[in-house]
């Protein structure tokens, strides 16, 4: 398949933003930047924390490339903007991107298709006393991850494994979310596994199988060291990999994303069953980052990669 850089027209890179999660969108969006300007395309940064995305036509863009993570950027509010602009976008759609954010949202959504998650218990304001949340083990058993179900690159994340744990758990993710998520450990590999495309024409790239250090999988070591081992091919046997491309597919499709997007699973070692944890529709782009590993192994280069997302560019209507 050949690209006309040409034909992309004039292209901007939205990154940096106002999530946590901004310096990772600064990584990300350098990155893609130079591999898009490398093949000639005519790509601009476009920070939306300094910019207002009304610029956006009066300076010519012709589509944009979300490099953003994160809040207002990830969850359907940029991609809502550019819709009323009509400049056509990389990544899922408005209600796609909105509910694959909100991990709850997420869950009753795969549960109600039949598609296997972790069990889970949501914490509002008014339960996050102690008198609540040391209820929770009792429910999904210990260890059990506590997180904000609106964040990403494990910020504000918790492995609990004991009830005098849970407390400080909980405020913790309260601190980047009004909700609170509770969720069962699945005891196992971590996997993570990218799609490209939409609907019947997606297709998953290769799992990778990620081994952290003891310290864990944490926003340090997903981002700032060499720590972590990414392993791909991922050394899973043949039908295991396959099972979990199909259910990561089925998880894309089930919540309407189009574009590129990256599952994170768990592989329970006892019955060796996959779980789904979330769906990225921003997925990192950085030194560290998955998709362009599993890009790689399929024979798909950095800058292929960053040209077929922005030839997929669109609206939802």
């Amino acid at each position: 398949m050949t690209i006309d850089p040409k034909a992309m027209g004039k292209v901007a890179v939205l990154l940096g933003g106002t999530s946590a999660e901004r310096d990772i969108s600064l990584m990300s969006g350098t990155g893609v930047l130079k591999a898009l300007q490398s093949q000639g395309v005519d790509a601009h940064p476009f920070d939306p924390k300094d910019h207002d995305l009304v610029e956006l036509r009066s300076q010519g863009f012709r589509r944009c490339f979300i490099a953003l993570h994160g809040r207002h950027g990830e969850d359907g509010t940029v991609q809502g903007a550019l819709e009323l602009l009509r400049i056509p976008y990389t990544g899922s759609g408005v209600m796609a991107s909105a509910i694959a954010m909100d991990k709850v949202m997420t869950k009753r959504v795969w549960l109600a298709e039949g598609l296997p998650t972790p069990r889970y218990a949501v914490l509002g304001r008014a339960q996050q006393d102690r008198e609540h949340t040391r209820t929770v083990p009792d429910q999904l058993g210990l260890p059990l991850i506590v997180k904000p179900p609106h964040e990403g690159s494990s910020i504000g994340v918790t492995k609990v494994s004991g009830y005098s744990q849970m407390q400080a758990a909980v405020e913790l993710a309260a601190q980047h979310d009004p909700e609170v998520l509770c969720e069962e450990f699945i005891d196992g590999p971590e996997l993570t596994c990218p799609v490209l495309g939409q609907g019947a024409e997606a297709r998953a790239l290769p799992v990778i199988r990620i081994v952290p250090p003891e310290a864990g999988y944490d926003y340090q070591n997903k981002y700032f060291t060499d720590e972590v081992k990414y392993l791909c091919p991922s050394g899973l046997p043949p039908e295991e990999e396959a099972e979990v491309q199909r259910l990561t597919l089925a998880a894309y499709r089930t919540l309407g994303c189009r574009g590129w997007g990256r599952a994170d699973l768990m592989l329970r070692a006892s019955d060796r069953k996959p779980f789904l944890l979330e769906m990225n529709t921003s997925p990192g782009m950085t030194g560290h980052s998955l998709v362009p590993m599993s890009a790689k192994a399929a024979g798909i280069s950095y800058e292929q990669l960053c040209l077929q997302i922005l030839q997929g560019a669109a609206l939802d209507a």
